[in-house]
């Protein structure tokens, strides 16, 4: 099948808010952003992800929408991003936009009129039920803690929302609803932007009926029981005849639930729906079986290890992967399945990122990631922004499962915020981010670990990422090989093959700071190194603490 240009892409997201921030309040904007595009193209991706960008009050940073053709007032004008867009294009950097679809904000003309009253002719843009037995429709939770029902006086009913009681949910099951969505999408395209990345957009169709759910923890039936919904491929094949497929698009879901199964419909090389879906069991791996992903949880490299490899040999041929660590709601990989210590931080962070590069499918790097960059070492509850965080805190709280001062162990590994603390430019006051006072504080370490640090520096985290980009856009093999994992069972080894015709290459990456031996198979022994993370070649079979070497056989 005939190469698409995103399959051999390498994304660069960007968390607008945390970027860069060119006029002293803060806050990351579009012009900083469009002064930073260079760094970009140096680093080698070609394809740049924005998180959410348009009008919203921030309820939750953005993904509130309350105008999907207006930017956000913090980010600057729609002025700013066509300047954006232009030089973006002019360096042969594309540009992703979010969409947000599953929901707006409550403060968007849709859902003020939607709940002005019964009749209103928006009305049915929204999930509106009557309640029962004196409570919420049903049992459903939401994504960021309590119920996913608000009460409305006005109307004596409620409005859904699967994640904060500010982001009601659209009524996907109005043509009206879908009309204005694809209406909208088009006319960004029409702007010149390259692709969407679909938020949560598995959870567009509801359950038949919206019946209860089976109880978690927290008392509610979990928000996931609304992924992959009845009428979800529909929705999207009628987007796709509808706008995709009138541009050359990269377009990838955010699938919340989605199976290997599901996926190879979602992201068919048949093209009828996505190019690719990000899908989230490789990110529970290390949950707790009861607290989920708030609580620190021994880590399960075999379990990762299947989890991943799963994907790889089922997609193959099939549908297209996604390949992350890091993004806007998860935290830092290197603090997660690397090491801070000093002697292993940049190591390690080579390691986790020769691992996942050398997959099939496309690559996403967040922020921060190509220097290493790790969680933030809070010390309070107060410290935090993140509304998810503090929704699960305060219901785990609430019910003697979590202790305030479990709640800020909790924050340090897993909150939200960990992505969000603003980019490390620079050594100086505020990481170069900004002049005046950043809207989460900036990392301490960022006086040792940071981009011009980096990027002035030859083995460097930066400079790896480079090298890991030019091997993807040069060998096929990496690109369409096919995947082959070893040791399986191997606490501490992560080892796969690709292979191509007569090209392979063997992938090893030591997941712990103690020194591991593994066997090299015989056709690979005299083979060439393609890339590692040591400056010298150890031992052949012996990798040192926190190691990864790729061997390349033609």
């Amino acid at each position: 099948m005939e190469e698409k240009w995103w399959q051999r892409s390498v994304v660069y997201q960007i968390y607008p808010r945390s970027f860069q921030d060119s006029n002293g309040d803060g806050i990351g904007d579009l012009p900083g952003i469009t002064s930073r595009l260079e760094y970009i193209r140096e680093l080698g991706a070609d394809t740049i992800w924005l998180s959410p960008i348009y009008k919203s009050p921030n309820d939750d940073n953005g993904y509130d929408i309350s105008d999907y053709r207006d930017i956000m007032t913090e980010f600057g004008t729609m002025a700013d991003f066509d300047a954006l867009l232009e030089k973006a294009h002019s360096l042969g950097l594309r540009i992703v936009l979010d969409l947000v679809v599953n929901h707006s904000s409550d403060e968007h003309r849709w859902f003020v009129e939607s709940r002005s009253s019964k009749d209103n002719p928006y009305r049915d843009y929204y999930i509106w039920r009557e309640g029962k037995n004196g409570g919420a429709p049903n049992n459903w939770g939401s994504c960021f803690g309590g119920s996913a029902w608000v009460y409305d006086e006005k109307t004596d009913m409620y409005y859904l929302h699967l994640f904060s009681r500010k982001q009601p949910d659209l009524n996907w099951e109005n043509p009206t609803v879908r009309d204005e969505v694809f209406d909208m999408m088009d006319w960004w395209l029409q702007k010149g932007i390259d692709g969407f990345r679909m938020d949560v957009i598995s959870l567009i169709s509801k359950p038949a009926g919206l019946p209860d759910g089976e109880p978690g923890p927290n008392g509610y039936a979990s928000f996931q029981l609304c992924a992959n919904g009845p009428r979800e491929h529909e929705y999207l094949r009628e987007m796709n005849r509808r706008v995709l497929s009138k541009y050359d698009l990269l377009t990838v879901g955010e699938c919340a639930g989605v199976t290997l199964e599901e996926a190879k419909t979602y992201a068919n090389l048949d093209g009828s729906e996505l190019s690719m879906v990000f899908q989230f069991e490789h990110m529970g791996a290390d949950f707790h079986p009861v607290l989920g992903r708030y609580a620190e949880q021994h880590k399960n490299l075999p379990l990762l290890k299947e989890i991943l490899s799963r994907w790889q040999r089922e997609l193959d041929g099939v549908a297209w992967n996604s390949l992350y660590w890091d993004n806007h709601d998860q935290p830092r990989i290197v603090s997660r399945y690397g090491s801070e210590k000093e002697a292993y931080r940049e190591l390690s962070a080579k390691m986790l990122a020769t691992c996942l590069h050398m997959m099939q499918g496309t690559p996403y790097i967040y922020q921060g990631e190509e220097l290493g960059m790790t969680n933030y070492p809070w010390t309070s509850i107060g410290q935090i922004n993140d509304i998810e965080s503090l929704g699960n805190y305060r219901d785990f709280h609430a019910k003697g499962l979590m202790t305030e001062a479990e709640g800020v162990e909790m924050m340090r590994h897993r909150s939200r915020d960990n992505a969000r603390t603003p980019m490390q430019w620079d050594a100086g006051e505020n990481a170069g981010f900004t002049t005046g006072k950043p809207w989460l504080p900036v990392n301490p370490n960022h006086t040792f670990l940071n981009a011009a640090e980096q990027v002035k520096r030859p083995d460097s985290v930066f400079h790896y990422y480079q090298k890991l980009i030019a091997l993807r856009k040069e060998l096929d093999v990496i690109v369409h090989g096919h995947y082959a994992l070893l040791a399986p069972d191997h606490p501490d080894l992560f080892v796969y093959t690709r292979t191509l015709g007569d090209e392979s290459l063997l992938v090893l990456c030591n997941f712990s700071e103690t020194e591991q031996r593994f066997e090299i198979p015989a056709e690979y022994r005299g083979a060439e190194i393609l890339i590692a993370n040591y400056p010298e070649c150890g031992p052949l079979g012996v990798l040192r603490p926190w190691e990864a070497v790729v061997y390349r056989r033609r």
